[in-house]
């Protein structure tokens, strides 16, 4: 396998489109490992990717950073792929996954698929996992999620920071949108990581980077303006629901976009909570009119389309 510039040996990060989360594979001399399985409707490539480049050695372990359906959505798959996986989550939600609930998984909230999985071990934050031979701390990372956790190889100073730090930004901030105050445990997170002082970062979304310094100011600015203006938030957030949507279907009837989100329980909770003089046809609009200005959406006659 090969090893990627900046990256330990035994490392290699597959990095996806925004529907799916970036996969990190690992190799060592007796076990390999894979970090985040992506969305369950890309999971074909996902198996096809890891076939590749382990050749004819199996999967042995599967960890989840955390437990949206863009970060866990191909465990089934994976699991049917390889028997013998052993899959271990964060401990906040086990018993959620261990009595299936797609409610209090957030699937159901937020209108997304994630085939049912089984787990058979924990992250534990406060202790190591030897991945690709090196041993990698486990440190929770609420904010985004409040059961994340992140991963961080100090002699390498690699971290796998999820949807904790990207490169320019950090993922929706959930629980805000549930009525749960979260602010203060996104900037935990990020100091957190400053104190971890990492060379390089393998993000949840996007290109593996380096320039920690800069990214942790850029997303520091973002919270910011969020705690300045709790809406601005919202916004974001129920765009980027409508927009991983559209990922996933690639184009829908305007009306029927509507009628989903209408009936997708988190836009409910939003709209109530940030955007009560509107009603929800309205605010959904303009959303979408937000979406199309952006390039991430575009209007052909009644259809929505991904753009």
């Amino acid at each position: 396998m090969p090893t990627m510039p900046g990256l330990p040996p035994g490392l290699i990060v597959f990095e996806r489109g925004w529907l799916s989360a970036n996969n990190i594979l690992f190799t060592g001399r007796e076990t390999t490992a894979l970090v985040d399985s992506g969305y369950c409707t890309h999971d074909r490539q996902t198996i096809s990717l890891i076939e590749q480049s382990l050749e004819q050695r199996p999967l042995d372990l599967l960890l989840n950073t955390h437990l949206h359906s863009d970060h866990c959505g191909g465990n089934a798959a994976l699991q049917n792929r390889y028997p013998g996986l052993q899959t271990r989550i964060p401990p906040g939600q086990a018993r959620h996954v261990r009595h299936w609930n797609p409610e209090a998984l957030s699937y159901t909230p937020t209108g997304q698929q994630c085939p049912p999985f089984g787990f058979q071990a924990l992250l534990e934050p406060g202790t190591e996992i030897m991945l690709a031979d090196r041993p990698w701390q486990i440190h929770s990372a609420p904010g985004h999620d409040p059961h994340s956790v992140i991963l961080f190889e100090p002699q390498s100073r690699t971290l796998i920071s999820a949807d904790a730090l990207w490169e320019n930004g950090f993922g929706v901030i959930f629980p805000e949108l549930e009525g749960e105050s979260a602010f203060a445990e996104v900037e935990a997170t990020l100091n957190l990581i400053e104190s971890l002082a990492p060379q390089t970062v393998i993000p949840g979304h996007g290109q593996v980077f380096s320039g920690v310094d800069q990214s942790l100011a850029l997303a520091r600015s973002r919270l910011a303006g969020f705690l300045r203006d709790p809406r601005r938030h919202t916004n974001h957030a129920a765009k980027v629901l409508l927009k991983f949507k559209l990922l996933e279907l690639q184009q829908i009837e305007r009306a029927s976009f509507i009628t989903w989100a209408v009936q997708t329980p988190y836009f409910g909770v939003m709209q109530q909570r940030h955007f009560p003089e509107m009603s929800m046809p309205a605010w959904l609009e303009q959303l979408m009119a937000d979406l199309v200005r952006a390039g991430a959406a575009a209007v052909e006659g009644e259809m929505i389309l991904n753009a």
